[in-house]
């Protein structure tokens, strides 16, 4: 019994050039993965949020309704700053560049963007005040001066800090690949 969709001999070229279903350049999208650090701290924040909720739940049984509101709402910030955390980082799309912080997020549209690029610089550690050497991508946009842009990414930062040395060299080109292929447009 041949089963084609687990070997190699199948026919690899089709005419057919449709794109697949899950490449929407409209769409935003992370070109890297989220690193450790971040994925960490957003997996003790959620622990913290279930044995606040568990709380909650206990309060709830012993105590005022209005306790265990407070304690479950709580829970919920809890749970959205892990969230929030996840998120943060640079998105791109055929619409623009997206950085996203933690209380803000800024969206650049590809003609507003000058230039992304990699950049050799004294970085913030995991985004605490302690400065190391790094590198940084950094963009400069139309009409802001160009002394010194907030940089995107670093080499230090939660997602790649503790990962491959050429996990940031690959996210970076991406992000300059996207700036190459859109905002040249």
């Amino acid at each position: 019994m041949p089963l084609p969709f687990l070997t190699a001999d199948r026919a690899f070229d089709t005419t057919d050039d449709i794109a697949l279903p899950y490449d929407d350049r409209d769409r935003w999208r992370r070109p890297y993965r989220p690193g450790p650090w971040r994925v960490g701290a957003a997996a003790v924040l959620l622990l913290l949020a279930s044995f606040v909720l568990f709380s909650s739940v206990i309060i709830a049984a012993t105590a005022t309704p209005a306790s265990a509101a407070t304690v479950f709402a709580f829970a919920l910030v809890i749970v959205v700053a892990a969230l929030r955390l996840l998120r943060m980082g640079v998105w791109v799309s055929a619409r623009g560049l997206r950085h996203v912080a933690f209380v803000s997020t800024r969206t650049t549209a590809w003609d507003q963007v000058v230039s992304v690029r990699t950049v050799q610089q004294p970085v913030r550690w995991l985004g605490l005040p302690r400065a190391v050497q790094g590198q940084a991508l950094v963009m400069n946009r139309r009409g802001r001066s160009a002394e010194a842009p907030a940089p995107l990414l670093t080499s230090h930062n939660a997602d790649f800090l503790g990962r491959d040395p050429l996990a940031f060299d690959r996210a970076a080109d991406t992000v300059e690949a996207w700036t190459d292929e859109y905002g040249r447009a």
